[in-house]
């Protein structure tokens, strides 16, 4: 009898434990390095790997943080590069992060050392349909209804061919880009001289011949205004971008658009199209632009080019 009372009682602890919730642990955070030095280091170390805090697809988004953030890397880069330091930190803050590469090339390999791959290089229009393939992905395993788009470069420009043409207006709340060619480049005046478009093509991939200033697509991409409505745009963008020439070309016009100079607050910031990425003013106003109710001004520092960096100051 005793035996048969020790047993139920035994079970009905059992029940009761089980019945209490359990109350998650916090999750260990990710390392965050703002250099991109490192992150160039890394990607060559293990290319084609995914970004620290990347491609989770178990994540569910929560009410503080309800669109999954994709982020898409730039011409002659990857995600193993491009978003070193912004996936871990906002994976640190809450955020369901995804990253994709795109616009890949056959061919001799042309871009960051020990990569397999020449990514961000193939016909922006067709890098565009891959960007909606992998939205439809993220949107179906999260269960959300829109995402919120980071790009560096070509990759903040892309999107928006996107959300114009291919129905990605309707599953895209923001769209930030770190130094986007949206209106293309001039490449330092080189544009314009006869051949180099080609020469540029033959080398680096049809995307460059693309972002030259001018260009059939950028022609269509920006005829009838820069924006389409129901999106919050936001273009953070560096006085010494080198690539995007001029650096004004990256700006955009029309409703719910914020143009950012980081210059304009940070007058020491001395990041340019590369260092960008990993610089820690810039990523926080990317920051901002994702959670505007919680948006904290940049805290300036002296930035490098090509390596960004701030770390003390990343916060």
């Amino acid at each position: 009898m005793k035996r048969v009372v020790r047993r139920w009682f035994v079970a009905g602890l059992a029940l009761m434990f089980a019945l209490v919730p359990t109350v998650a642990t916090a999750e260990k955070p990710v390392p965050v390095v703002y250099s991109g030095v490192a992150a160039l280091a890394n990607g060559a170390l293990r290319p084609d790997t995914e970004p620290a805090g990347a491609n989770d697809w178990t994540c569910r988004p929560s009410p503080a943080h309800p669109d999954p953030v994709v982020l898409v890397h730039g011409t002659i880069e990857n995600k193993t590069y491009n978003w070193y330091t912004l996936a871990p930190l906002l994976k640190n803050e809450g955020y369901c992060v995804f990253a994709l590469n795109y616009g890949r090339v056959g061919g001799p390999h042309v871009g960051l050392p020990g990569s397999a791959h020449t990514y961000g290089a193939g016909p922006v229009a067709e890098s565009a349909v891959e960007l909606g393939a992998f939205v439809d992905r993220v949107l179906a395993a999260t269960g959300a209804s829109e995402v919120d788009i980071v790009g560096h470069s070509q990759g903040g420009m892309m999107p928006r061919y996107y959300l114009r043409f291919l129905g990605g207006a309707a599953k895209v709340d923001t769209l930030v880009g770190l130094a986007p060619s949206n209106h293309g480049t001039t490449v330092n005046g080189l544009a314009k001289l006869p051949g180099v478009p080609y020469l540029l093509t033959t080398g680096l991939g049809p995307a460059v011949e693309d972002q030259i200033a001018g260009s059939e697509f950028l022609t269509k991409l920006n005829r009838g205004g820069d924006t389409v409505p129901g999106v919050r745009y936001t273009v953070i963008q560096t006085r010494y971008d080198e690539v995007v020439t001029p650096y004004t070309s990256a700006f955009l016009e029309g409703p719910n658009v914020t143009n950012i100079l980081l210059q304009d607050r940070c007058p020491a910031n001395a990041s340019d199209h590369l260092g960008i990425s990993f610089d820690a003013a810039a990523l926080r106003h990317v920051r901002n632009a994702l959670d505007p109710a919680h948006a904290e001004p940049p805290r300036c520092a002296l930035t490098l080019p090509v390596n960004g960096g701030g770390a003390a100051l990343g916060k």
